[in-house]
């Protein structure tokens, strides 16, 4: 049971197709999550994302920066390194749920106005990698080979 639970975990049949979408979503992610945790490329850091979360209703601000960075962050460079995709690509599935919900869907669909489009972009090819897994050149393609 527990080696097919690990292999179901590793496993992929993405291909080049989930590489294309690992790479660049794995990118966006950690550098949207940088910038909450760190403020990084011109964000506001753990205190000021977490001052922000918490006007927007999401509270305690502290613990929602911490969940919400720490997804975009980490899980962007899982998906960077094909590391547990499956996992990593749900998290990120369930962050943009959030996004769309609590920041995005009051704005209509289009970027010009904040709305979801970006974040539904990212919604769908996170549950692309989650369906069908890491795909080539991934440490999980390596792992599975060995399993």
């Amino acid at each position: 049971m527990q080696t097919q639970a690990m292999k179901t975990l590793f496993d992929t049949t993405g291909g080049y197709g989930a590489l294309a979408l690992r790479v660049p979503i794995g990118v966006i992610l950690a550098a949207h999550g940088a910038q909450k945790l760190f403020g990084w490329f011109g964000g506001y850091g753990l205190a000021g994302t977490a001052q922000w979360l918490e006007s927007i209703g999401l509270a305690p601000g502290l613990l929602m920066a911490l969940l919400a960075g720490g997804a975009e962050f980490f899980g962007g460079l899982a998906l960077l390194l094909g590391l547990l995709t499956r996992p990593a690509a749900l998290v990120a599935a369930f962050t943009m749920l959030v996004a769309i919900f609590s920041v995005h869907v009051g704005n209509g669909l289009f970027m010009a106005n904040n709305g979801y489009e970006f974040v539904l972009a990212l919604l769908a090819a996170s549950v692309a990698l989650a369906l069908q897994g890491a795909g080539r050149f991934s440490l999980d393609g390596l792992v599975a080979k060995r399993m």
